[in-house]
């Protein structure tokens, strides 16, 4: 079982309905929100910061009963759970709409809908590897991916000179885009967990990584659907993307209308990488990455 957390019972009243009286009138709904969340980091940090803040839910559902009338409560369920799902540690959410005072014409004790809607996040993750078989390492972590994401795209392969850090040999990079139902907490510890699995250590920064898997934007800025954030453990979008040919000059490969929100600001990936020196950057090995052997 997923960990929920489930608030029950939210009662305002609004205007919802097919007739002129319940427009004019209008009546007490009851909803119910069950949400997925990964409360394992809440557990242990006992910071608020770390789940979702069920009394701003609930303010937002209350909110969305008393405006805009609408004729169904199959509408009002629907905003109610897009509205849940725009906080960026929800990744499934469960509303059921009670409407007890319904114009059934029968005795009757309730009227319910319910809804059940799970994230789909547009998700861009850059891949890297200087150390070992770079090839085989990209190969077997883009298929890992898909424990994480759905894959739409995965960028040619590039080969990239280190930037910053000691000595070390020339990387193989590549940019994967896909959707998520994950967080991004989430979807960053199963990241985490896939370098793991390829024998990633963290001991020198800059330095030479068997892989190294960045999640670089998460959500749609074109429809303002993407996630800004800075905790200590996760950066959205990634701080330095913007800045680093051999994350957008794949990126742009795979998606010529890219954009990625910098300082606040929606830049086109193209213009970004006109501005980069991208003399670093070239093609790598010509492989498929959701091919192989090769």
């Amino acid at each position: 079982m997923p960990d929920q957390i489930v608030l029950k019972g939210i009662s305002a009243h609004g205007h919802h309905g097919v007739l002129d009286f319940e427009k004019r009138d209008g009546q007490t709904f009851v909803v119910d929100v069950t949400m997925q969340v990964d409360l394992g980091p809440a557990g242990s940090s006992d910071d608020l910061a770390d789940t979702v803040n069920y009394a701003e839910v609930a303010g937002d559902v209350v909110a969305l009963i008393q405006g805009e009338p609408l004729d169904l409560i199959e509408a009002l369920a629907a905003r109610i759970a897009d509205k849940v799902l725009t906080r960026p540690l929800v990744e499934a959410v469960e509303v059921v709409v009670h409407k007890p005072q319904a114009p059934v014409g029968h005795p009757f004790t309730d009227v319910q809908v319910r809804v059940s809607r799970e994230r789909q996040a547009l998700v861009v993750i850059a891949l890297g590897s200087n150390v070992g078989s770079s090839v085989e390492t990209l190969h077997d972590a883009t298929v890992e991916l898909y424990g994480l994401i759905d894959i739409t795209e995965v960028s040619p392969v590039v080969e990239t000179d280190p930037v910053g850090g000691p000595d070390q040999p020339v990387y193989l990079n590549a940019v994967v885009t896909g959707t998520t139902h994950l967080a991004p907490s989430s979807l960053l510890a199963g990241l985490h967990e896939i370098e793991l699995s390829h024998g990633r250590t963290r001991e020198v920064r800059w330095g030479p990584r068997t892989l190294d898997l960045d999640l670089v934007q998460y959500g749609d800025p074109v429809f303002d659907t993407d996630v800004v954030m800075d905790t200590t453990s996760l950066t959205l979008p990634h701080p330095r993307a913007h800045e680093r040919a051999f994350v957008l000059v794949p990126w742009l490969q795979i998606e010529p209308e890219a954009v990625l929100r910098v300082d606040g600001s929606v830049r086109r990936v193209a213009d970004l990488v006109a501005g980069l020196d991208t003399s670093g950057v070239r093609p790598g090995p010509d492989v498929d990455l959701l091919e192989g052997p090769w």
